[in-house]
């Protein structure tokens, strides 16, 4: 979000502008979510639990924040005034913070949220409120104008945020006589519901019964409750319903799917917790997570203490839900979380049952690849970089495969396991081979296969980011090593050819070679024939002592810096093309130095790269067609 201060000299209230690409998402917040209205109120109360969870956590090192006897949510509904008020007992925020944290929807990545919200399915539209921390904003679905008072706990200064969601919003000095937030919405025309107390009393029920502090409602000038505030995560699984569970993973995860899977346990013995976790059935929409930290929350005797206690390990980031144990004082700072060996107990106990639980589902292939899908890409992680964990975690993994093919009634039948492709493997086959690639399309027509599906070797195909890495640290399954294709051509002259052998003429490669290698310098490492490929004139392979082409690729996007390991190319002995270019060097024709360059290029576009100098691609390419052209 950009600001721009036009502060009034006749006035303490500051104007900020929104910027154009801010109005246009709160455009879509409030238009493309029309008929989820009724999820505003679940976003600011959830707003208002986690400020006064956070109040109480700061007070047990700060008295002077301390929490009222009596904090709670209140839902005040003015029919008359056309408002509704929701205020809390929590932290409150400061001028800068209202700043901020109102300006999330700038900070969530506004063409990915704006881009999902336009293409989504109605049913998966709310979704995207809570994932994309825009929540606040949904309040402009029923209010034509919002005004927040606010407070920090310890500060004597308040605030007041006001804005019509149109473009631009005032920040003013304000009164309040205690610490906490209100937020008043001015209810549109159309928006009579949330002003009935009922009304808003169903969709707390539905939304919100499960947020520990009292929610109460304003009826009559009387406050009633208006959730249980339950911690269903401490009561016996037997007096639980599926249908609470489906609506406490919904209020943690900010989701409205159902999970994939529902954990719920009672630990005792040298370490006691309660837990209550969610393997989420839909992959989030915001997936990328640079941070890479599990947000399980921690709680100590029902009293919330934070969500960065890495209860499980990054590769799975991806569970939700709740530990409470009663076996840490409830005064542990963040400092104190990371060295105290109850929590590291905890943490190997949590794993372990996470990880026990998808191992015992993965039993079912079809249900299991439903979850693999989603969050594969997240376990493999796990093998990178959790050396206790990662053949465990070898042995779940999913993969494409050259040999295996989907079938159109049963699309499980399109992966496979590193065991089952074991099972498979030639009798004298000493090695697992893999390819990786920027998208599953390009790998499984990458030329970097033919010469093994001419031998019947199986591949599997590796197109995520994630497995440009894990299979160096894992090396080995089973007895049997991972190679790239790319570093495996070597092995192929141990297997004789399927079917027919390539026949015909060959180039005289004792000329061919060496004088590509002089035309290309430094740019290869080697300039070699190949019999690993069939209709392709070229190839990149990787030297031998280089790491694996992807990753290399990978590595340079990212901005690291490598050590030279330039690559080789490899030139079918059989392709015209090559045959060709194989008499160039024996008459020593001058174009052969231009004919080297364009063939690197093309081999460097086949392996997913852009030529190193495309000007220079493109004016020897429309050389050679313009010759071609005036040839035919």
């Amino acid at each position: 979000m950009t600001e721009q201060d036009t502060r009034n000299p006749s006035s303490s209230a500051e104007k900020h502008e929104f910027s154009a690409e801010v109005g246009r998402l709160l455009d879509l917040v409030v238009h493309s979510l029309y008929s989820e209205r009724e999820i505003f109120l679940r976003e600011l109360v959830a707003n208002a639990a986690d400020a006064t969870d956070r109040r109480r956590f700061e007070a047990l090192t700060d008295g002077a924040r301390a929490l009222p006897e009596d904090a709670k949510i209140r839902i005040n509904p003015d029919k008359d005034a056309r408002l509704l008020t929701i205020t809390d007992d929590g932290t409150g925020m400061t001028r800068e913070e209202l700043v901020n944290n109102l300006g999330t929807i700038a900070r969530s990545g506004t063409r990915a949220f704006g881009k999902e919200l336009e293409s989504a399915n109605p049913e998966d539209k709310p979704n995207l409120i809570g994932q994309f921390g825009v929540g606040f904003y949904a309040a402009f679905m029923v209010a034509d104008h919002v005004e927040v008072v606010s407070r920090r706990a310890g500060s004597d200064e308040a605030w007041k945020w006001t804005s019509d969601g149109k473009g631009s919003y005032e920040l003013a000095p304000a009164t309040r006589e205690k610490p906490g937030t209100d937020i008043t919405l001015h209810i549109k025309e159309d928006a009579d519901e949330f002003l009935d107390s009922w009304r808003l009393q169903e969709i707390i029920r539905k939304w919100a019964d499960h947020i520990a502090w009292p929610v109460t409602i304003v009826k009559d000038g009387e406050e009633s409750p208006a959730n249980e505030g339950t911690a269903l995560w401490r009561k016996p699984k037997s007096e639980v319903t599926e249908e609470q569970y489906n609506d406490f993973y919904r209020h943690v995860s900010h989701n409205f799917d159902t999970p994939w899977d529902t954990l719920h346990w009672r630990a005792e013995g040298t370490i006691e917790f309660s837990a209550l976790l969610f393997i989420p059935g839909s992959r989030p929409f915001e997936f990328g997570d640079p941070a890479r930290e599990s947000k399980i929350r921690l709680h100590v005797k029902r009293m919330f203490i934070t969500d960065d206690a890495a209860l499980l390990p990054a590769w799975m980031r991806f569970v939700v839900g709740v530990v409470d144990t009663e076996d840490l004082p409830l005064n542990v700072s963040r400092e104190m979380l990371q060295a105290t060996p109850v929590l590291a107990r905890i943490r190997k106990a949590v794993t372990g049952r996470m990880l026990n639980e998808i191992k015992k589902r993965s039993s079912d292939n079809a249900e299991f690849l439903k979850f693999w899908e989603n969050f594969g890409s997240i376990v493999k992680e796990g093998i990178w970089e959790d050396a206790e964990h990662r053949t465990e975690l070898a042995g779940l993994a999913r993969f494409r495969s050259s040999a295996v093919k989907a079938e159109e009634d049963k699309p499980e039948a399109g992966w496979t396991t590193l065991a089952d492709y074991i099972s498979r493997m030639k009798p004298e086959q000493e090695a697992i081979y893999y390819l990786t690639g920027d998208n599953e399309d390009a790998v499984a027509n990458s030329p970097q296969l033919e010469g093994f599906r001419a031998r019947g070797l199986e591949v599997l195909l590796l197109s995520e980011p994630v497995d440009s890495f894990w299979p160096d640290r894992l090396t080995s399954f089973e007895g049997k090593t991972l190679k790239s294709v790319t570093q495996g051509a070597a092995d192929l002259e141990k297997f004789a050819v399927e079917g027919e052998a390539a026949t015909g003429e060959a180039a005289d490669m004792d000329i061919l070679l060496p004088a590509l290698k002089e035309a290309l310098g430094g740019e290869v490492s080697d300039v070699r024939g190949t019999d690993r490929l069939v209709s392709s004139a070229v190839v990149l392979a990787a030297s031998e002592n280089g790491p694996d082409l992807q990753l290399q690729k990978l590595m340079r996007r990212s901005g690291q810096k490598l050590p030279e390991s330039a690559p080789v190319l490899e030139l079918n002995p059989r392709n015209p093309l090559v045959l060709e270019l194989a008499r160039k060097a024996a008459e020593k024709s001058p174009a052969l130095a231009d004919l080297a360059r364009v063939l690197l290029d093309v081999a460097r576009i086949q392996d997913g790269e852009n030529p190193k100098d495309p000007t220079a691609f493109a004016q020897r390419l429309t050389g050679l067609l313009t010759v071609a052209a005036k040839g035919e």
